[in-house]
């Protein structure tokens, strides 16, 4: 099975009142290069990110967007602090004794002092925060990669179809050469071995699993060296045509490799 570097996948995921939506999509890339766009909040697990990532992609250039939502109506907890509040207390009720005035103290004014009431932020649990946050990724990585596996086998039709012609042109040589060969002394039979050989296995690596993007690439290059070594050789407009079009054709086959993860 291939895969392609275009993929895209995207997802979302309500629970009460948070809400979170992940779009990833990407483009070829010689390397694994990931960009997190998020709130600033969701920082803190953007090393879990990547390494969710790396589980699914290995190559590309790979732009995730996160959107977090939570409409929770209230995000702060208010805290009485009774023993601050004794404390100013003691004090009024001291003030009043020792200069014969009257407390006049009320519930409100105590509250205004500093410290009798403060607000301290809700901390949601980062381990549950995270569990939301991981579900809604993979199911958008799920969905990047079948896209990515879809498209890689349309690639894989296609390279196959290249090479079959690849075959026939070679196939073509291999039959035209014992004639030049009687006339120039010219001989191309290891460069047809060798490009025989090349097709065979970039066929295999077809059916591997796996990233293959740079395997297959190495390939396509010994076949171009080939190629250019039967055209050079060449003393015959027939076999020079031929690799002519075999050079076209793995130029084909590079240009499409660069989009095989």
């Amino acid at each position: 099975m291939i895969k392609s570097m275009t993929g895209f996948g995207r997802s979302e995921i309500v629970k009460g009142n948070r809400k979170i939506s992940v779009e990833i999509k990407s483009v070829n890339h010689r390397y694994l290069e990931a960009g997190i766009k998020m709130p600033k909040k969701l920082n803190v697990f953007e090393s879990r990110m990547r390494d969710l990532l790396k589980k699914y992609a290995t190559r590309g250039k790979i732009d995730i967007f996160i959107n977090y939502e939570d409409d929770s109506e209230s995000q702060v907890n208010l805290k009485f602090n009774q023993n601050i509040a004794d404390e100013y207390m003691a004090i009024f009720n001291n003030m009043s004794e020792k200069y014969n005035l009257k407390n006049d103290m009320t519930v409100g004014g105590l509250a205004r002092f500093p410290e009798v009431i403060t607000m301290d932020e809700v901390q949601e649990d980062e381990e549950e925060l995270w569990h939301f946050i991981e579900e809604a990724m993979k199911a958008a990585l799920e969905q990047f990669v079948n896209t990515r596996i879809l498209e890689g086998e349309n690639l894989k039709k296609d390279l196959l179809g290249k090479l079959d012609h690849m075959e026939e042109l070679v196939a073509f040589v291999e039959k035209r050469s014992p004639v030049i060969i009687y006339a120039d002394k010219i001989c191309v039979d290891e460069e047809t071995v060798r490009l025989r050989s090349h097709i065979e296995h970039a066929r295999k690596c077809l059916n591997e699993d796996g990233g293959i993007g740079r395997k297959m690439d190495f390939i396509a290059q010994e076949m171009n060296r080939e190629a250019n070594t039967t055209l050079s050789k060449a003393n015959d407009i027939e076999i020079s045509n031929a690799a002519i079009d075999l050079k076209t054709e793995i130029e084909k086959v590079r240009e499409q490799i660069q989009n095989i993860e």
